[in-house]
């Protein structure tokens, strides 16, 4: 029960959005959640300001689990996040910024887990 959403300053292709969905797909057993039931969001060409100047190139992760993980496998999840947007978009390491929230109360197909 996994979802993760980025918003990106620049415009993402289909094509670029299925590759990235698929190496986070990968990337999402990091946390012990299976990509079956990984779901993704795109909000492409969004304003992003960091230390009050706009991002040419920037992205903002959020990462939403059920339950947690442990802080090891938060850095090496943020460690594969920004080697994909960086491979996939050349957004640098140091232009992303990744969070995560542990939901304990999650639904889905009609009830909660």
């Amino acid at each position: 029960m996994p979802f993760i959403d980025s918003k990106i300053t620049v415009a993402v292709s289909e094509e670029k959005k299925e590759t990235i969905k698929s190496r986070l797909g990968q990337a999402i057993s990091i946390v012990n959640k299976p990509e079956s039931f990984l779901m993704v969001g795109f909000e492409d060409n969004y304003d992003l300001y960091m230390g009050g100047k706009k991002l040419d190139k920037g992205a903002y992760v959020a990462v939403s689990l059920f339950g947690n993980a442990s802080s090891a496998q938060y850095n090496q999840m943020t460690g594969e996040i920004c080697k994909i947007y960086a491979e996939e978009l050349q957004i640098p390491g140091n232009a992303v910024y990744v969070t995560y929230h542990g939901v304990n109360d999650w639904g889905w197909n009609g009830q909660n887990f």
